[in-house]
């Protein structure tokens, strides 16, 4: 599912506009977003967590090329699934 998609399931099953499912997944999104970029740590109960992990810099190799190349450090978003939503997918 996408963006669009979530805001049309909001909009249905909140009897909302679109105009206002936006501004309130935009407003959860946004509040999520802006705590991963300060560092927390996000637990949807039932669902998983978000957390930011920090990767060190690295030699790595360009696959093209061959080429040794230097990879700078940098950070990603992780998602760990959580048991319920697991259990869910797995049957």
């Amino acid at each position: 599912m996408n963006k669009s998609g979530l805001i049309q399931v909001v909009s249905e099953k909140a009897n909302l506009t679109k105009k206002k499912a936006e501004e309130v997944i935009d407003i959860v999104f946004g509040t999520m977003s802006q705590a991963l970029i300060n560092g927390e740590r996000i637990e949807l109960r039932g669902i998983g967590s978000f957390v930011v992990k920090n990767y060190d810099p690295y030699i790595g190799r360009n696959p093209k090329t061959g080429e040794r190349i230097q990879v700078p450090s940098k950070k990603l978003p992780f998602f760990k699934v959580g048991k319920e939503l697991r259990e869910k997918v797995d049957h």
